[in-house]
């Protein structure tokens, strides 16, 4: 896609962590089989063209996150009320965290010391 960020040998470059870490976990779950190439174009594909999206593809990635966490949960890899309370924990934890210092799950106040 032309909006994504490339570098000099032309390879994709991420302006975030979280961005590669998707895009490797994404690679390592199709290299294990969980999903086909044509699985996850699919069902990236139905993200990346749904309404609302921004016109500069600046969302490609959140984009990309949906479209991991959609298909986990239709191939019942994990159900999508675990990924809603896994997201929510993580938001809790960022917003916990000090500006500068990494965001941790353990940084969630509500879910300190839980198991």
């Amino acid at each position: 896609m032309p909006e994504l960020p490339v570098g000099g040998d032309g390879a994709p470059v991420f302006a975030e962590p979280w961005q590669a870490e998707a895009f490797a976990m994404t690679v390592r779950l199709h290299e294990r089989g969980v999903f086909s190439w044509s699985e996850w174009a699919e069902v990236l594909s139905q993200e990346l063209y749904r309404p609302g999206r921004c016109a500069d593809g600046s969302d490609y990635y959140e984009c990309w996150v949906a479209a991991l966490s959609r298909i986990l949960a239709e191939l019942s890899i994990v159900r999508g009320d675990d990924l809603d309370h896994l997201t929510a924990a993580w938001q809790r934890a960022a917003e916990a965290t000090p500006h500068g210092k990494p965001i941790l799950l353990e940084n969630d106040p509500i879910g300190k010391g839980a198991a």
